[in-house]
């Protein structure tokens, strides 16, 4: 088996290899590896991802390189993501991370390791063919759910060739690195304070008005014209009822002439 012992990520990356279930019609095939040379056949590189991801956002697109670097092809390819976060917090039920072959999105399943870190295996159907000098790219997105509290995080990609029941590694990504920013909730709308409440009330009637209409001396008495206004409802059509009204805007028509000779 070919593998290089060389980064931090090392146990997780053995953990990820039980991951990778041998499907039934696996069998031992040529490996790309070559002599142990301490180099990669696979050069690996992520790129193209957010800086940032909102818990409870969508999904942010990244991709991933795989370059043979080698005359002989390399088969049956499956990379093996690791998520490793300061806080080491992140839950499996977290990220979303989803990869594309043959066009359609497949899901990864995270598992938790010993160390607290996230490692999930592209697993689905027989992997991945990068022929000899050439560079296949796979589409990733990823999402976190709303719960995800605020973190740094570093993705890095190893590659696993398998051969029947066995595997060797045969690359090794770059590291990939993001914040995770807390999901925004809705300001709520504060209380109004006392003061306000005060301020904004509706203003009591303004009965001065009225009060000063009830104080004057003829407080409660009709006036000539309301007089008048009474006998027109009450009997203006009969004679003695005409009498009358016209006995009212006479001495209505006095008493204004009076006040005007005062002035």
């Amino acid at each position: 088996m070919f593998m290089r012992l060389c980064t931090p990520v090392t146990l997780c990356l053995a953990a990820a290899a039980v991951l990778l279930p041998v499907p039934a019609y696996a069998e031992a095939g040529p490996s790309c590896a070559g002599p142990d040379t301490g180099a990669f056949p696979l050069t690996t590189r992520l790129h193209g991802g957010p800086d940032s991801y909102r818990a409870g956002g969508g999904y942010g697109t990244w991709y991933l390189d795989l370059t043979n670097t080698t005359r002989r092809t390399c088969a049956d390819v499956h990379p093996v993501v690791v998520l490793v976060d300061a806080e080491r917090a992140l839950k499996p039920s977290q990220p979303h991370l989803e990869y594309y072959a043959d066009g359609r999105p497949q899901p990864v399943r995270f598992e938790t390791t010993d160390e607290d870190e996230l490692v999930g295996a592209f697993t689905s159907g027989p992997g991945f063919t990068v022929a000899p000098g050439r560079t296949v790219t796979v589409e990733l997105r990823l999402a976190l759910t709303s719960d995800t509290a605020p973190n740094d995080v570093t993705v890095n990609a190893a590659v696993v060739q398998r051969h029947g029941d066995d595997g060797d590694w045969v690359g090794q990504s770059n590291d990939y690195r993001f914040s995770v920013e807390a999901d925004p909730r809705p300001d709520s709308t504060p209380e109004p304070d006392a003061d306000d409440s005060a301020s904004t009330a509706a203003p009591e009637p303004d009965d001065s008005a009225s009060t000063a209409a009830s104080g004057a001396p003829d407080a409660g008495r009709l006036t000539l014209a309301d007089e008048a206004a009474e006998l027109a409802r009450t009997g203006l059509a009969s004679p003695a009822g005409l009498t009358a009204a016209t006995c009212c805007f006479l001495a209505a028509g006095a008493a204004l002439l009076l006040s005007r000779r005062r002035r």
